[in-house]
């Protein structure tokens, strides 16, 4: 919703069950998912589908391709990576950055070609020791299995919660790209469909106002600003850019 370029939005969790449709839409919408990718990859067909089966979020420059409802398709969308990962470039190619949720490192059916050949990959996770602790094997992991060109970077939530960004840095051995403010309140607007917070003066429009004026829509949207920072001093054409979410529930939504 805060990203500076038209882009394409993959819910690429193997858990099952869609953040932004549960989230976002607080379960009031349906729609096609990954798995219907699959029989279409099957026909020959997976670019076509992919751009009828992403649908557009309202008031933004977004489209969403939904991940799947059940954790027990995540074996089957295994071998759908490699082939979505094609129909992607095409995307990116054609103009829309393509945003990858990863979900939870590592479980059965995790998007690894998506990740690996991104343009950058984003661990994210709070500043707390558990989360660390959890994100540590990850980052090495993750910084590890790189092709040329491809950036492995840290999205911090909650800095100084209780660890500073250059601690987090430090532990994870990984750059920190960006901090998102940790503000439940405001981010259950994305995570939960929620009301923006009342304003004092202005009713619906004054609490617009204040929401785009906060400390936290403002981190928000330096993250793809930093993002772009980044990947235009890159040898390599940004036309693909993964953001990886794992680690915890950030209540980031956006």
């Amino acid at each position: 919703m805060a990203w500076p370029r038209p882009a394409v939005v993959v819910e690429a969790d193997p858990t099952g069950g869609s953040g932004i449709l549960a989230g976002y839409f607080r379960g009031q919408r349906d729609a096609h998912d990954l798995v219907d990718l699959v029989m279409a990859n099957r026909s020959g067909v997976m670019a076509e589908a992919l751009r009828r089966l992403a649908f557009p979020i309202e008031g933004s420059d977004v489209s969403v391709l939904v991940g799947a409802k059940s954790h027990v398709q995540a074996a089957g969308l295994a071998r759908l990576w490699d082939p979505l990962l094609d129909a992607l470039r095409s995307v990116a190619a054609a103009g829309q950055d393509v945003l990858v949720d990863a979900g939870r490192l590592g479980l059965e059916g995790w998007p690894r070609p998506l990740v690996r050949h991104s343009d950058l990959t984003l661990l994210v996770c709070r500043s707390t020791l558990p989360a660390l602790a959890a994100a540590r094997s990850w980052a090495q992991t993750l910084a590890e299995d790189v092709l040329p060109d491809h950036q492995v970077q840290v999205l911090l939530v909650g800095e100084g919660q209780p660890y500073s960004a250059r601690e987090v840095s430090r532990v994870l051995d990984l750059p920190v790209l960006a901090s998102v403010t940790w503000d439940q309140r405001r981010a259950r607007v994305f995570s939960e469909g929620a009301e923006k917070p009342p304003a004092r003066l202005g009713g619906e429009a004054g609490a617009d106002r204040a929401f785009a004026a906060s400390g936290y829509w403002r981190s928000v949207t330096e993250v793809g600003v930093a993002v772009q920072k980044t990947l235009s001093g890159s040898a390599r054409d940004p036309l693909f850019r993964g953001i990886i979410a794992s680690f915890g529930e950030t209540e980031v939504g956006a």
